[in-house]
């Protein structure tokens, strides 16, 4: 089951954003945002000048529909923009409020799975190979309230459901987990037990997508994460990346809480050869969405120079020494002085 042959491969990052993270991010306090509404055109727009970041993330029924995809596909070409993942809308509309994949109504969780296809549908039409899933809904508030056993069941099913259709259209499901919110609870709550059901799943083209802010909220190491999933078999799908004080999921800009996290996850994602998107996935609720995913981006690049200064043996060889003393100097030296 696990792969102990390490992968030694530098990569290019690839970075994108989601789409709606550039325009008016609701909260539960003001449903209707702080900011003015911008339209389509113009997220695109800001979303292309952004130096270094060429994918966009789109959510099903939000940004796109199996309708209006060919005409999609035609917005990111002529702005040089890729696809790079289509997230199924699981999570805010009112059917799934009990749950959507697990959810205990058979004509649900029907429904669920077509959103995923249809989802999957789009990607194909996008030329995108990815479906970040995000199962929002799927969880539990109370105890004695839920079956942990035949709940799982529906989940391992659906996602086998889905992910033969999407091996169908040479489409990848990256599982992406969160500790809590909406529900107190998630079945997808953290990077181990969202691979157990990828593993359970039996189906190579289901892995794992880790959110750095859901990480921190559930008191993981992304470093040690990206690690796991690369032993099970490079189960490591797709990123997201920002920031959190770890004890709720704000959303912020990246490196504006961490820097050492940061900077030990890029190496580890370097070092097991990952090679999939370095997307930004904020909620800039009253700051500038683009000039905060821009600072994000700008954060991780000058984090990448560094390293790639420094260069992967010597942090190598700092890690086996395991001195936090020696580890304190090479932070002072490197990456204080090195962000100068």
């Amino acid at each position: 089951m696990f792969n102990k042959n390490k992968t030694h491969m530098t990569t290019k990052q690839k970075y994108a954003v989601i789409l709606g993270n550039l325009g008016n991010t609701c909260d539960r306090f003001l449903s209707s945002g702080y900011k003015d509404v911008p339209g389509r055109d113009e997220l695109l727009d800001q979303a292309a000048a952004i130096d270094g970041v060429t994918g966009i993330e789109l959510v099903a029924t939000w940004d796109i529909t199996r309708e209006t995809a060919p005409h999609m596909k035609k917005m990111l070409a002529s702005r040089n923009l890729r696809c790079a993942s289509i997230i199924p809308d699981l999570f805010s509309r009112k059917c799934w409020g009990k749950g959507s994949i697990c959810s205990a109504d058979a004509a649900v969780r029907k429904l669920a799975l077509e959103e995923i296809t249809s989802s999957v549908d789009m990607a194909h039409e996008l030329e995108c190979d990815l479906l970040n899933v995000w199962p929002g809904q799927d969880g539990y508030d109370y105890c004695l309230a839920a079956d942990y056993l035949e709940e799982r069941a529906w989940l391992a099913d659906s996602i086998q459901k889905a992910a033969c259709y999407a091996e169908s259209k040479g489409v990848r499901l990256a599982l992406e987990y969160k500790m809590k919110e909406p529900r107190t609870h998630s079945y997808l709550a953290r990077a181990a037990d969202t691979l157990l059901v990828a593993l359970e799943s039996g189906m190579d083209n289901v892995g794992v997508t880790i959110d750095t802010g859901h990480a921190f909220l559930a008191y993981e190491n992304v470093a040690e994460s990206i690690a796991i999933l690369s032993r099970a078999g490079n189960k490591l799908f797709h990123m997201h990346f920002n920031d959190n004080y770890s004890s709720w999921d704000d959303d912020m800009i990246v490196g504006s809480v961490r820097l050492v996290e940061y900077f030990e996850m890029l190496y580890w994602l370097e070092k097991t050869g990952y090679a999939g998107w370095y997307s930004m996935d904020q909620y800039p609720y009253r700051e500038d969405g683009c000039g905060a995913v821009r600072s994000s981006v700008l954060f991780l690049q000058r984090l990448q120079t560094i390293l790639d200064r420094v260069g992967t043996p010597a942090v190598e060889a700092l890690i086996r020494r395991r001195d936090p003393v020696a580890t304190a100097a090479f932070i002072r030296e490197n990456l204080i002085a090195g962000a100068a």
